[in-house]
């Protein structure tokens, strides 16, 4: 290794280290900020056309979780779910969900999160999910594992009768009622799990995976925000993240704005999961030849 390389390297792990510790410690300052206005009158509205909501909460800890990183790392590019792209150095890029579940906050729900991801030239690097109801926080750098409330975040693969599994589901927001391959994998994905779980917080769902509590994980044109946080933490626990042909899937995220299907969790259960979409997603004829 060349001497300037040496360098490079040690200044891209310096980075990360500082971000890692920048990203946990307002993702529970922010969660904290949430967590002390439940018992308030919450200000939430419809944001766009699909029916998603943003509320006073979203706002308010966006506005502390881009105030800390633009004070740590002022040159740094961010994409934030309610304020859009904070233009800066396309080496490193954040990705900010300050409140993944605000549907579940507007029914009453407590079941919500705090995502934070960083990626170095579009791939995922660090990734940090808080939780402001119980106030655990989990995080993950790349190549270097995973931890949680307790330390050291080691996958436990959960035992089921056979063809019995527990999966979560997740579609974007632009896929609308009437998208037949996305009632089709619904459909299919009830008749075979015991239990399919849409917590309409993607990122809960990722950490569930990550510790063992679900067996697979199916996501269906779902947007990138929060993707990279929860993958960073799924991967380094030993999950697996494929397309819908079984094919891993890239890490780096080329275009922030694009969707996402996917299928994740252990050798075995994504195989099955693969099969079962197959079976279900078919690709469409090439047209006859005249």
């Amino acid at each position: 290794m060349r001497h300037s390389e040496f360098i490079d390297l040690t200044l891209e792990r310096d980075v990360i280290e500082r971000a890692a510790a920048t990203a946990r410690d307002t993702a529970i300052r922010a969660g904290q900020l949430i967590h002390s206005r439940l018992t308030q009158p919450l200000g939430i509205r419809v944001k766009d056309a699909g029916g998603d909501l943003v509320s006073d909460l979203d706002i308010g800890a966006e506005e502390i979780i881009l105030r800390d990183l633009r004070r740590a790392f002022p040159h740094h590019r961010v994409i934030a779910e309610e304020s859009g792209e904070l233009r800066g150095e396309p080496e490193w890029c954040w990705f900010v969900d300050p409140l993944d579940g605000t549907n579940n906050l507007a029914v009453g729900l407590p079941v919500f999160s705090i995502g934070i991801a960083l990626c170095h030239f579009g791939t995922p690097v660090l990734g940090v999910v808080h939780e402001p109801m119980t106030g655990n926080t989990w995080s993950a750098i790349r190549g270097r594992g995973a931890a949680g409330p307790h330390g050291a975040l080691r996958r436990q693969v959960p035992p089921r009768p056979p063809g019995d599994p527990v999966l979560a589901w997740l579609q974007g927001y632009p896929v609308g009622r009437t998208d037949t391959t996305a009632i089709a994998l619904r459909l299919a994905l009830e008749t075979h799990s015991r239990r399919l779980i849409q917590l309409w917080s993607p990122l809960l769902c990722w950490i569930m995976l990550s510790r063992g509590l679900i067996h697979g994980f199916v996501g269906y044109r779902a947007g990138l925000i929060d993707f990279p946080a929860g993958s960073v933490i799924a991967r380094e626990c030993g999950i697996e993240i494929t397309d819908f042909d079984r094919t891993p899937l890239p890490e780096s995220i080329d275009d922030p704005s694009s969707e996402v299907s996917f299928l994740a969790g252990g050798p075995v259960a994504v195989d099955e999961l693969a099969q079962l979409v197959k079976s279900v997603v078919r690709k469409p004829e090439p047209p006859a030849s005249l």
